[in-house]
């Protein structure tokens, strides 16, 4: 049986949500190993001028920290 752990991440992009969350990811594996999956746990924009200019995400990963 395999014991995971979670932890709540924040990530923010100029591009999209998806890039935000790809970059938790990629940034979080640096020191984090096993990760398996991630969950998005809240969503939000910051706005300039009517238009948007930076995505924010609040995400949970999972990884595994034994057997």
């Amino acid at each position: 049986m395999a014991v995971m752990k979670v932890i709540e991440v924040l990530s923010s992009s100029s591009k999209s949500w998806e890039d935000a969350t790809a970059k938790a990811v990629k940034q979080a594996s640096k020191s984090i190993k096993n990760i398996r999956s991630v969950y998005v746990q809240d969503q939000s924009a910051v706005v300039v001028d009517g238009k948007v200019s930076e995505y924010r995400m609040a995400l949970k990963l999972t990884f595994e920290v034994g057997k």
